[in-house]
């Protein structure tokens, strides 16, 4: 059995368990992320959901995994978000980060180019990537984007890994988060597999390695990768990296590989201008057909969220939950109220489309 068709088969009970509105709104958009002999990883959208889920549904969900296989398996937790970064993945004990192998199976389906949201805080690293993607090792490489958490490198990764997958004309690639490397090696070397190990690594037409700045103060990890990549680069693959600031603020990486990250372009996404996180949001509604009565009721959202997009969308789930939970309705001032607490600050960074109209229509 398959991770995704264990999630069908637990979806079926979690609906005969739960109301159409309530699994809708914490269900909708999970789908199941990997399977093994003793757990079970759930993919959800954001952190939001995450812990929703976590406080009052994860005891249903391992009475349904359990019904649905037989035994008992530990059930993990681990955001897929189009933000998400490789963290906070949860079980009863501790979980590893998220594996996705390309071409494209297990990679996130709503991770697309065409699912990208452009603005002017990322339409170069968007350009980058699209290039990449379409003549992987012509143009930029590596290719290393950065940028803070929740702004749409994973995104951007598996975008390229999609569309090589679809359209790459037989050319491979793996997308993996340096975790997910870093445990792979450590299990190799143990297990005396090394040869396999590079096998898996050194083979594809495209890597894609998120969040390298978990290699952070890790000497023989980085020794690793540095092979990896040389090898990557000198057979003619294409290497796309991510992390959360330029290599150059990488502390302790070697030098050599700090070299190696600089070779080709480096290009950075910063935090959504309103404009363009009242566009993710107005994207994620006619995605996820999510019904917003008043499209004010998104404008108050971006207003107040300014950081990042997967806080963007955990605030218009949050809105969203507390609409069908409580049965009222989905208004500005119910945005207001659900959000004063989570997000006090957010419209004091930058004025508000509705302070100028009503400062303008004072006048």
């Amino acid at each position: 059995m398959t991770a995704d068709g264990l999630w069908d088969e637990v979806s079926d009970r979690l609906r005969g368990a739960l109301n159409e509105a309530t699994f809708g709104t914490w269900f909708a958009e999970a789908a199941g992320a990997e399977l093994t002999d003793d757990a079970f990883t759930v993919g959800v959208p954001n952190d939001f959901t995450r812990e929703w889920i976590e406080g009052h549904f994860l005891g249903l969900i391992r009475a349904a995994v359990k019904d649905a296989t037989g035994h008992e398996r530990r059930v993990r937790l681990t955001v897929i978000d189009s933000a998400a970064p490789p963290e906070h993945a949860s079980d009863d004990a501790e979980a590893p980060a998220r594996v996705v192998t390309a071409p494209v199976a297990g990679m996130s389906q709503k991770y697309t180019f065409d699912g990208f949201v452009i603005g002017s805080s990322n339409r170069f690293a968007h350009a980058a990537a699209l290039a990449v993607a379409e003549a992987p090792a012509q143009a930029y490489n590596p290719l290393f984007i950065y940028g803070g958490t929740g702004l749409g490198k994973t995104h951007l990764l598996q975008a390229i890994g999609q569309y090589v997958g679809e359209h790459g004309n037989g050319l491979t690639a793996r997308y993996v988060t340096s975790e997910t490397f870093m445990n792979d090696f450590i299990n190799s070397l143990r297990d005396k597999r090394i040869e396999g190990f590079k096998q898996r690594y050194r083979t594809y037409d495209v890597l894609l390695v998120d969040d390298v700045q978990f290699f952070e103060g890790k000497e023989r990890i980085q020794e690793e990768f540095f092979h990896t990549f040389n090898s990557l680069y000198e057979s003619g693959s294409q290497i796309v990296i991510s992390s959360d600031r330029p290599p150059k603020e990488i502390a302790t990486l070697e030098a050599r590989l700090r070299s190696r990250f600089e070779w080709g372009l480096i290009t950075d996404i910063q935090p959504p201008d309103l404009e363009t996180r009242i566009a993710i949001l107005r994207k994620k509604v006619k995605t996820d057909q999510i019904h917003v009565p008043d499209p004010d009721v998104l404008t108050t959202i971006a207003e107040r969220v300014t950081t990042n997009i997967r806080e963007l969308e955990g605030a218009l789930t949050r809105v969203v939950a507390f609409s069908s939970l409580t049965g009222r309705a989905m208004t500005t001032e119910l945005a207001e109220d659900v959000l004063k607490d989570v997000f006090p600050t957010g419209q004091s960074v930058e004025i508000s489309i509705r302070h100028i109209q009503e400062t303008v229509s004072d006048r």
